[in-house]
């Protein structure tokens, strides 16, 4: 079966990076993505992606990015579960990032005022990729969140 998901968007914060109780970098994150279609008034909305990196990539992308950084992500799709305070099942979907790019400079970013939704850039190109494949996520439960 395939799982994959491939977006290109904007951090809407900067990114803090946790640590399970076994000493696992994790970070959660959502990435705004603009559709492809324009309003009436011809303004782009965009979509708010919960994801989540773990391990070094979560260290990197945290140290790498800020809000509004333009990153390309690679990953799959994953659903979960839990319980909150008030013993209401909650669930929760994301994307686990497995790669990303940074595509832009840290200078682009912050000259060119890119760090709203709806405003489209141009991709810089600049590639610092995380590949994590065939490792297996710790389990969310390790999750300090």
């Amino acid at each position: 079966m395939i799982n994959r998901v491939v977006l290109t968007g904007r951090t809407t914060k900067a990114l803090e990076v946790k640590y399970t109780q076994s000493g696992i970098a994790v970070a959660s994150f959502a990435l705004a993505v603009n559709r492809q279609f324009r309003d009436k008034d011809g303004n782009r909305e965009a979509d708010f992606i919960n994801c989540v990196i773990w391990r070094k990539g979560a260290e990197n992308l945290a140290n790498f990015t800020h809000k509004g950084s333009l990153i390309g992500i690679d990953g799959h799709l994953q659903t979960r579960n839990y319980q909150d305070k008030d013993g209401k099942k909650v669930y929760v979907t994301e994307v686990v990032v497995d790669n990303f790019a940074l595509l832009e400079s840290k200078k682009d970013n912050a000259e060119s005022g890119y760090d709203q939704p709806g405003v489209e850039p141009q991709n810089q190109g600049l590639d610092y990729s995380n590949n994590v494949f065939g490792q297996q996520a710790p389990s969310v439960d390790d999750v300090p969140f």
